[in-house]
């Protein structure tokens, strides 16, 4: 504990700087929800075909994901500051052209360039805190600002968008970046200072492609799953990225400067958390895509409504975030992470007991219940990962933390929504009321919302009963799931436990 009394203590300059990181993590997050809101509206103007809709909402989200190894490592070559910059400049200027687009071609064009200039923030602010905060205390606490910013984005997005969209055209809800980022290049050079690795050699751009290449072929694959099922072409995209991504890895063994450090998957503190969060993703996006699909085709809300629901389980997140540093002066990070996993098993666990006229009830206290345990989770097992790597790899790790934190959340997708798909259609296949026009019963039996609109269509006598029978088989689905993650988070729950067990409170975990 001698050398934690020695380590220089953050001024009130670290302080500022950390509001400022925010601010880009913040519209991160916005990004990501606040076009579902415009589809409609952008939809009649730009008139996209489906196959060019479904690419302007997903290209952004694949970028950034294909992209964050890359721009971690670039960021201790030339610098963590300079790279957020050169990020704020580029993510302006691509709102700027998404917000003004006139063709489908050129949206989609432009969300690419966001998702690269996106992939720039997450490493670069969280590399920028490893350096800025070398105290393990007052770390914990600034990555609890930081995760705690995203979480206030993607609350702030749906209601920002929404009154955006009521009073101007699509095009507006792209535009909030502009002054954020245009705030964030005036006051970054004055507040945030600049940190690189002195030692780093050149960027190895067949490293950075195939990174690329072997992360965009994964999440693709996953995403053809969770939307289509399991078939070929999801599965050859994921062995490809496999392969691409082993490639990778033994590039790396061979250069003398490479992509990524392997060498820090020999911590345990950083193996061990970098696979607790993307458990925890894995459940935390799978629970959600169910949930918003309860609350609306099961229980009937508007969109507006649903989303109001959703936000006391984004209040107590947020509260128990800043809640952590408090609670780890008295208890060590393993056993708060163990009880935290524990407690959103129990949560899980409420969820599995969804239905009837209860459902909405039982709903929002289960999201409560696991999003205030998974809180804590993700800030210590984040804290560990960047803690775990040397200051001039601080980049890198964030990279990986966030790259883990996509990974997590496109599997938990995929996988948690073909079990609820499989479960929907057998149990349609055998509770489907007879009577219904033979080139319906197909898209009844696809999906919940293709049931809903089949109902539509239908007599009264006929729509009722195809309606309980849908729901009843989705909410089955969200019970089977909901399941799995109970024993997800219990299975991290242990790990965490036994693998990090040694680490005293207040420890610096790369130690």
């Amino acid at each position: 504990m001698t050398a934690l009394a020695a380590e220089p203590q953050a001024t009130r300059r670290e302080w500022i700087g950390l509001a400022i990181i925010a601010l880009p993590c913040m519209l991160y997050s916005m990004d990501l929800t606040v076009l579902n809101l415009a589809v409609p509206q952008l939809s009649e103007d730009l008139a996209p075909s489906a196959s060019q809709l479904l690419w302007i909402v997903d290209i952004y989200g694949f970028m950034i994901a294909g992209s964050l190894i890359t721009m971690g490592t670039l960021g201790d070559r030339i610098g963590r500051r300079r790279l957020l910059l050169i990020g704020a400049v580029a993510f302006g200027l691509a709102s700027v052209l998404a917000a003004f687009s006139t063709s489908a071609e050129m949206l989609i064009a432009a969300r690419a360039m966001l998702g690269v200039a996106g992939a720039t923030l997450a490493p670069s602010t969280l590399s920028l805190i490893r350096n800025m905060f070398l105290d393990p205390s007052q770390r914990t606490v600034a990555i609890s600002v930081w995760i705690t910013s995203f979480s206030v984005g993607g609350a702030l997005g749906p209601l920002v968008g929404g009154i955006l969209l009521q009073y101007f055209w699509w095009g507006s809800v792209f535009l909030i970046a502009v002054p954020v980022m245009a705030l964030l290049l005036v006051l970054g050079p004055v507040l945030l200072p600049e940190y690189r690795d002195p030692e780093a050699g050149r960027l190895d751009l067949a490293s950075a492609a195939l990174s690329l290449v072997s992360v965009l072929a994964v999440i693709f694959g996953l995403k053809q799953t969770a939307e289509n099922g399991f078939g070929w072409l999801p599965a050859l995209s994921i062995l490809a990225g496999v392969a691409i991504g082993l490639v990778f890895v033994r590039r790396q063994r061979r250069l003398a400067d490479p992509l990524i450090d392997l060498e820090l998957f020999r911590s345990a503190a950083f193996s061990t958390a970098l696979g607790v969060n993307i458990s925890v993703f894995f459940v935390f996006f799978g629970s959600f895509l169910f949930m918003a699909q309860y609350l609306q085709l099961v229980i009937g809300l508007p969109p507006l409504q649903a989303g109001l629901w959703s936000l006391p389980s984004t209040i107590g997140f947020i509260a128990v975030t800043m809640s952590t540093p408090t609670i780890l002066r008295r208890v060590r990070p393993a056993y708060v992470m163990g009880a935290s996993l524990a407690a959103a098993a129990v949560g899980f666990g409420v969820m599995t007991q969804i239905a009837g006229d209860y459902g909405l009830a039982v709903l929002v206290t289960a999201s409560i219940i696991f999003s205030m345990g998974l809180a804590p989770v993700i800030t210590l097992a984040t804290d560990m990962i960047v803690g775990a790597a040397p200051p001039e790899r601080a980049g890198s790790a964030a990279a990986l933390s966030e790259t883990g934190s996509e990974f997590g959340g496109a599997l938990g997708i995929a996988v948690l929504g073909s079990v609820g798909t499989a479960i929907y259609r057998s149990r349609m296949a055998a509770d489907l009321p007879n009577g219904i026009q033979p080139d319906l019963v197909e898209t009844a039996r696809d999906t919940l919302g293709g049931a809903v609109g089949v109902a539509e269509s239908l007599a009264a006598e006929l729509a009722g009963p195809l309606l309980e029978a849908a729901r009843d088989a989705f909410t089955q689905g969200l019970q089977m799931t909901a399941a799995i993650s109970v024993a997800v988070a219990l299975a991290a729950a242990v790990a965490a436990v036994m693998a990090l067990r040694h680490i005293e409170v207040d420890a610096d975990h790369g130690e």
